[in-house]
Order: C-alpha cells, then structure tokens, then sequence
C-alpha cells in the first residue's frame, strides 16, 4: 500500500516519491550495469539513463511486474544500447621505460576493464531469485566480470538475469522482448563459455577477509613491493600466476615470465609504496611511486586473486581509479 501510494503520487509528479521509489535500488542497479559493461564510469552513466527513463515513462508503468523488475528492464535495455552504439575503449600502448621487459605470453582480449569498490558492493542488497546459480561474491569477482565481457551483449544479459539474479525464463523473455525459447538458447552458449572462462573449481580457499593468514599475506605482498624484494615476490605466486593490465592488452602467465617482468620493473631501483584496499571481494593495493623531491604520486591500482594463501592472478589498472577507492592523488 505504502509503494501503491508512492508510485501514485510520482506518477502525478511529485519527485521525491519517485527518489523514495528508486533510491532503494539504486545501488544493485549499477552493479547490474557494471556487470554488464566492465566500467564504473560506464555503468553509472547506464543507471542516471535508467532514472531518467523510468521517471519519464513511469505514467505507463502498469504495475504487471514489480518496480524492482521494471527498474532492471530499464538498465538492462540501456547496457545493451551501449553495448550496441558506443565503440568500447582502445586499447592502450605500453608506454612505460622498462625496456628489457620479456616478451607477453599473450594479447588479451579483453582490454576495457575497471574494478569495483568493495564499499560500494556492500551497500548493495540484491534480492535473488530462485534461479540463480551464483553466489553473490563469486558473481562480482574480477575473473567472473572479465569472463563476462567475453559473452555478446544478448548472451551476457541473460546470464546476469537468469543465473545471478535468478530471474525465471519467462521474466527475461519480457525483459527483452524475446520468446523463452531464444532466451534458453541464450542461456545454454553463455553457460558453457562461463564454463570454459572461469577458474577451476579445485582452487583452495582463499583466506577470510582481515585475518591474520590474510594480513600476513598482505604485510609480505607490501614488503616485497617496496623492498624491491623480487624473490620474495615470486614467493608468494602460483606457479601459474597470470599478470594482466588493462587497457595495456599485454598479458604474462607463469610464475617465470612474470618474475622476469618484476625483476625489469624494479632493475631500475624503483620501490613502490603500497596501500590496502579491496576491490571485487578480493585483496587490491593503490601503487605510489616515491619521489624524494616531493609527494609520492599514484601509479596504478592492483588487484589481486588468491589460490590458498598463494597470488593466482595480478590486475594492474591505471592510477585514475584511485579516487573511486578513497585514495589519494598522492602521499605525503
């Protein structure tokens, strides 16, 4: 009855019904919208389009589904017109002096990527549905977003609403105007190339969240980093580590390569300064370059996944994402 008056009193105009209508949603929105296109900046653009949508057309809102449901046909429809009209993000040169660097053991595909406040992912509650096959952590991962922005647009719609947010298969036919059948179909490629994309299932658990193997495992990353301590580095990896470093489509596998790769890194008597984050559920660390004339600037943000109390997989992003994680500019 208390929605049934607000969605009256919005659709007579009255915006602050409508914010009370919204605002509830507004974060699980944009993750859905991040899901769908790898990008903060992109995903909140989606979800001001989606607000805007919805409170122009809200008058034809007929209540047949939930605003909850008609909310995420919206964003839905508008990630996939980005998808669709914008030509995603080129990819980037290597432009940094380490000119003895080894050579990559492959061009990644996926060259337009961003990380996701872990701050922000708490502030959202995202009501599952039945269906869902995922669990919402493993769901926001940065192996599952990446693995995601593989999938055509269709498919990677339809894996999000039906086996994240466990949608039933007639909900996403009307979502997206298409019959169920297609929608299984969809479904059925998307799921065995998620099969294919995702990290085995065998992987040991990663430390809990602000434990001590956690922290001592952070304190060793931290040293190692600023002690240009490449040894110890390559001691805490996997033997088959995977280093990567969107947009830079450069990508290095294997404990070997990768040691080579910081060993180029730090031959110049560079350290880094580090400090703790979290990003996607997972470990994450904004990099410092120190300069002894003045503050120590930012040079990029890593994120890393565990196997067990060993590093599995190094994500380095460029140092403009540091203000979306609180962090500063630079450090006295």
């Amino acid at each position: 009855m208390v929605n049934d008056d607000l969605i009256a009193r919005a659709q007579a105009g009255d915006g602050e019904a409508f914010r009370k209508l919204t605002e509830p949603h507004r974060r699980e929105l944009q993750v859905h919208a991040y899901r769908m296109l790898g990008s903060m900046d992109d995903a909140e653009d989606a979800l001001q389009d989606t607000l805007l949508a919805a409170w122009q057309g809200l008058a034809a809102f007929e209540e047949r589904s939930s605003l909850r449901t008609w909310l995420y046909q919206i964003v839905t429809r508008r990630c996939l017109n980005a998808l669709r009209a914008a030509k995603r993000r080129p990819a980037k040169e290597w432009d940094m002096p380490y000119p003895e660097l080894p050579d990559p053991s492959r061009v990644g595909e996926v060259v337009w990527l961003e990380p996701y406040p872990d701050a922000l992912f708490k502030d959202a509650i995202e009501a599952v549905g039945p269906e869902a096959r995922y669990e919402q952590t493993e769901a926001i991962s940065l192996a599952f977003i990446t693995a995601l922005q593989v999938l055509p647009a269709r498919q990677r719609a339809v894996l999000i609403l039906r086996d994240v947010l466990g949608y039933h298969a007639d909900q996403v036919a009307e979502m997206l105007d298409a019959t169920v059948g297609s929608v299984n179909s969809l479904l059925k490629r998307a799921r065995a190339t998620m099969h294919e994309r995702l990290p085995a299932s065998d992987r040991e658990p990663a430390p809990g969240p602000n434990s001590p193997d956690e922290q001592a495992l952070v304190n060793n990353f931290v040293r190692a980093f600023q002690n240009g301590d490449v040894d110890a580095l390559v001691a805490l990896l996997t033997a088959d580590v995977k280093l990567s470093m969107p947009p830079i489509p450069l990508e290095y596998h294997g404990r070997d390569v990768v040691a080579r790769f910081y060993a180029a890194m730090m031959a110049t008597g560079r350290r880094y300064h580090l400090v703790p984050t979290r990003a996607n559920g997972q470990l994450a660390f904004g990099v410092y370059l120190p300069n002894p004339h003045g503050p120590a600037r930012g040079s990029g943000l890593v994120v890393v996944t565990l196997n067990g109390s060993r590093i599995s997989d190094i994500v380095r992003f460029e140092s403009h994402l540091l203000a979306k994680f609180g962090l500063p500019k630079t450090l006295p």
